[in-house]
């Protein structure tokens, strides 16, 4: 059975729900909610029709469809984000239920089927949008009986629920395996990447292989790494942005919202630049001549650049930081011998001056790019990963701290659940490129150097210049090498 939409609902001023597309664009994160002087009563506050605050019960109870009211899309999605940082989504879930079966009175031996008719087919809409829009919530089991135990309340008035509720419960489980698959390939691809560094540190580098003998085109490779950006952001939960920052709640002071912080998707992001990096700068400190160094260094230049123009930034900053490594850099004799000019604009594109302004400009075109797109081509938005988890953060502490009367700040909801919405837009465009498993298998699988063996390779191919790197050089070549 299909939920009702909101047509022809009676109550006053009443939100009416957005479409899934429309919800999270950016204008649809500024919504005129506007209030009745019921729901001003219930705690809520308006400024120029827009709610701005209130207590978190209020919320809780603006989030609660009845018969003839529905909360919008870009609300539902909003305090489901934000409000885990005061409350877990189980409490929350068990919350919204109690309150259902109250007003509804759902305990009554003889149920009024005519009312629950017209209130089924939207706590049956509100289930389905918490599923689609946060499905790692419902891996707890407390979930899923909440979930349960409403559907089993409503069911004896229409047959139909029955079969919506398995419907519900078949996509969520097929969305959870295919989430957790992608969290076990993930796990694969490390342990194989272990495996390898210790064969690596046994092995002398001229065996190895390179990247330019399994791809010598930049813009072929630069196709591959958007692959893999997209293949890790897709399953990152909208909710780890803010389960990563969870702090105790001021006036309940006695536990945090979460004991564990379920955020493995996005440090797996993380790790994912941090090993890019780390193989830019193995790759140009591995050769031993001069000459093959410079091809590495312009090859990758040629790589971020062309991340740049397809709208990869985490790909083209990873780049950028190997290469700015002080092992890289301070291969002069190397960097003499290398066309810098297009470094230097690319350099210039991600500086860090003013905020990084010159990247933000960068990608405010490329998400308008995206908004007016007629390709997944175009449509491709890979943020800085990095900066993007700073803006978080900022937005997350504004959120995190009540007003002095104890309301939440509902502004700073909206704030954080547009940037997060936007995100989740971008991570959910198909890549558009003939994916090379050869090529991937190689970013995900080639050996490393650590920081020291990359010392190390660096001051084998350039000599020490001073004092400091020729202690350092010594006792490296002591610790990884067994030479004095």
């Amino acid at each position: 059975m299909k939920c009702q939409k909101n047509k022809g609902l009676s109550k006053e001023g009443m939100p009416q729900t957005l479409s899934s597309t429309s919800m999270f664009t950016p204008c649809s994160f500024s919504p005129h909610l506007h209030s009745s002087k019921e729901d001003e009563q219930g705690g809520l506050i308006f400024q120029d029709g827009n709610l701005t605050s209130a207590s978190l019960d209020a919320l809780i109870q603006h989030l609660i469809p009845t018969t003839d009211y529905y909360p919008e899309k870009a609300y539902i999605f909003t305090f489901l984000l934000s409000s885990r940082l005061f409350i877990e989504p189980h409490e929350l879930l068990s919350r919204v239920c109690h309150k259902c079966i109250e007003q509804q009175r759902l305990d009554d031996p003889v149920l009024d089927k005519a009312r629950i008719r017209k209130f089924g087919p939207k706590i049956l809409q509100l289930l389905t949008e918490w599923t689609e829009t946060f499905p790692y919530d419902f891996q707890e089991e407390r979930m899923i009986g909440h979930l349960k135990d409403m559907i089993h309340r409503i069911a004896p008035c229409d047959e139909a629920y029955w079969k919506k509720m398995n419907q519900l419960l078949q996509t969520l489980n097929q969305k959870l395996a295919t989430l957790s698959h992608g969290q076990e390939g993930i796990v694969k691809i490390n342990a194989a990447v272990s495996d390898k560094l210790v064969a690596f540190k046994s092995k002398p580098p001229s065996i190895q292989r390179e990247i330019l003998s399994v791809c010598s085109d930049p813009y072929t490779l630069a196709q591959q790494l958007t692959h893999v950006e997209l293949e890790r952001l897709s399953h990152i939960g909208p909710e780890e942005f803010v389960q990563a920052f969870v702090h105790k709640d001021p006036l309940d002071g006695t536990k945090p919202c979460f004991s564990d912080q379920k955020t493995s998707n996005l440090e797996a992001y993380v790790k994912w630049f941090n090993r890019l990096c780390y193989l830019v700068a193995t790759e140009i400190c591995m050769p031993a001549k001069k000459k093959q160094r410079a091809q590495v260094i312009e090859f990758f230049i040629d790589v971020a650049r062309e991340c740049f123009n397809i709208g990869n930034f985490n790909s083209l900053m990873a780049i950028i930081s190997g290469m700015n490594m002080s092992p890289v850099s301070r291969l002069k004799k190397t960097w003499s011998k290398v066309k810098t000019a297009k470094f230097f604009i690319l350099e210039h594109q991600m500086d860090p001056t003013g905020n990084f302004y010159n990247y933000r400009t960068a990608l405010r075109g490329a998400a308008h790019r995206s908004l007016t797109a007629h390709s997944n081509r175009e449509k491709i938005v890979i943020p800085f990963f990095s900066l993007l988890i700073k803006d978080i953060y900022f937005l997350n502490e504004g959120c995190a701290n009540r007003l002095p009367n104890g309301h939440v700040n509902f502004e700073k909801f909206l704030e954080l659940a547009k940037q997060v919405g936007e995100f989740i837009t971008w991570k959910q465009v198909e890549c558009p490129f003939e994916q090379d498993a050869n090529i991937i298998h190689y970013l995900h699988t080639a050996p490393i150097f650590t920081e020291d063996g990359l010392y190390l390779a660096s001051y084998e191919s350039e000599s020490p210049e001073n004092q400091t790197e020729k202690d350092r050089w010594k006792s490296l070549r002591s610790t990884i090498l067994g030479k004095t």
